[in-house]
């Protein structure tokens, strides 16, 4: 087992004393991942690429022309184009792609010197809250076999949380860098949307997608910010902001002002070990002088309702390319163009994509668009508005990141509404645009990773990094 490094400064301290080399990292984590297999954590891994990678990386150590991410040993989310690499979105339809280009955040961490050592199981298209929909299989958490990674990155997370990588990229589309976080005792950022290029992440959701880090600590999660955000003109809805040296400048906040939904106490359906640990928080913040106040979020119900019409109907869109005609999975039993469709899609996609692409077209199908696009979007900006006047009074919202620990595997394909439920908490900041992050917040009575989340204004990650880091020292 290879050394476990908080961050990316302990990485590069052990190899200035010459304790380790980027090449010997890779090897560690190569026998970590060798050992842990049983997880099903990786779709596929690129051991020799990686290590010949490494080499390539020492030498520039040793040269003084190293990047930022030197000594940075990260997995992708199989969502994520890595030119001449596969990516399938852990589906039938896709299953054996490569792709022909790289996507922006991929070749950004390349330059970085960063080392991609694989592409992580996921969620199929990134549709789930459990990584159990994934064509591979699902992955299993770290803490405990039986439960879940949580979803759609879980796989990402899991390769942090066993030690088989020092960080992994995700994405985000409603709540899924967050939650599995969470389930995995790690950091989870979600960026303001459009602070990172969406250019070669095969899409959900695009008005949700967004990409973001996992990893243990504040530090590395905001030096991969930095390097991955930023214009790109390959993406129209990439924000034009500059980007601030988010690591170089994380500092101790000063008094803030925080509100906390009174409905994450007062509801049954919250785990109460989760609501003691909110509370435990509160009571801290409150006793280092910060304002902690409770706040009523009048649209709560509506939060998980809106988001799925609206995801869906943009899964259906966006999943209608994948016809059997243009590229991956052709049916062998089609005869004909219409069979072609109906077959190849059929067989290529699975039971919960099938789900959301037919719910999708029928919110929007003529009969229905008003009935339920069309108003869920009115409630969206009701949302927005109603969140952004929060944060006008307030600097940050205090919520948890799930209304429970990681849950059996097996339990999403008995009942799905439970699982789409289980992102009540995480779909808000997916729905207003704004940057979220989830943190560690210690383990439960059966040792299971506990999550707290930290929602903040857009574009204000700076705040948001240093008020997190700050946090996880209370």
């Amino acid at each position: 087992m290879t050394k476990s490094y908080a961050s990316l400064s302990g990485i590069k301290s052990d190899i200035e004393a010459g304790k380790t080399t980027v090449e010997k990292l890779v090897q560690g984590y190569l026998t970590n991942i060798a050992a842990n297999a049983r997880l099903n954590v990786f779709n596929e891994v690129f051991e020799h690429e990686a290590l010949a990678r490494a080499k390539e990386v020492d030498t520039r150590i040793e040269n003084g022309t190293a990047g930022k991410l030197a000594g940075m040993v990260i997995a992708i989310k199989d969502n994520i184009c890595y030119k001449g690499h596969k990516v399938s979105a852990s589906s039938k339809i896709l299953n054996n792609f490569t792709s022909v280009y790289s996507s922006t955040i991929v070749e950004r961490l390349l330059a970085s010197d960063a080392i991609i050592i694989g592409r992580c199981n996921c969620d199929e298209f990134a549709m789930g809250a459990a990584n159990e929909t994934s064509f591979f299989g699902p992955v299993k958490n770290y803490a405990d076999e039986t439960r879940v990674s949580g979803g759609s990155s879980g796989g990402s997370a899991v390769a942090v949380q066993a030690n088989m990588c020092q960080a992994a990229i995700g994405t985000d589309t409603g709540g899924s860098v967050r939650q599995p976080a969470s389930f995995c005792g790690l950091v989870g950022l979600k960026p303001t949307y459009g602070r990172i290029s969406r250019h070669g992440i095969i899409a959900y959701a695009s008005s949700f997608d967004q990409v973001g880090p996992i990893t243990r600590t504040v530090e590395d999660a905001g030096l991969l910010l930095e390097v991955m955000a930023g214009p790109d003109e390959y993406d129209s809805t990439v924000a034009q902001a500059d980007v601030p040296p988010f690591s170089n400048e994380i500092k101790a906040p000063g008094k803030k002002k925080i509100a906390y939904l009174q409905e994450a106490l007062s509801s049954p359906g919250v785990d109460s070990e989760i609501k003691s640990t909110l509370v435990t928080y509160i009571d801290k913040l409150r006793a280092e002088g910060h304002t902690v106040k409770p706040i009523a979020f009048d649209f709560l119900e509506y939060l998980v309702p809106t988001y799925y019409v609206l995801a869906m109907a943009e899964a259906s869109s966006n999943l209608s390319r994948y016809d059997g005609v243009h590229y991956g999975y052709r049916s062998p039993a089609a005869t004909d163009l219409q069979s072609t469709y109906k077959r190849s899609r059929s067989e290529g996609f699975g039971k919960e994509v099938k789900r959301r692409i037919m719910l999708g077209t029928f919110v929007l199908s003529a009969g229905y668009y008003d009935a339920y696009f069309a108003k869920a979007q009115k409630v969206r900006r009701l949302i927005r508005e109603k969140t952004d006047e929060i944060l006008r009074e307030y600097d940050f919202i205090l919520i948890p990141t799930a209304p429970e620990p990681a849950f059996p595997i097996g339990r999403q394909e008995k009942d799905p509404v439970i699982t789409y439920l289980s992102d009540i908490f995480t779909v808000q900041a997916s729905l207003t645009g704004a940057p979220a992050i989830s943190l560690p917040a210690g383990n439960n009575s059966k040792g299971l990773p506990l999550g707290l989340q930290l929602v903040t204004k857009h574009f204000e990650e700076q705040e948001l990094l240093n008020f997190s880091k700050y946090f996880l020292e209370l």
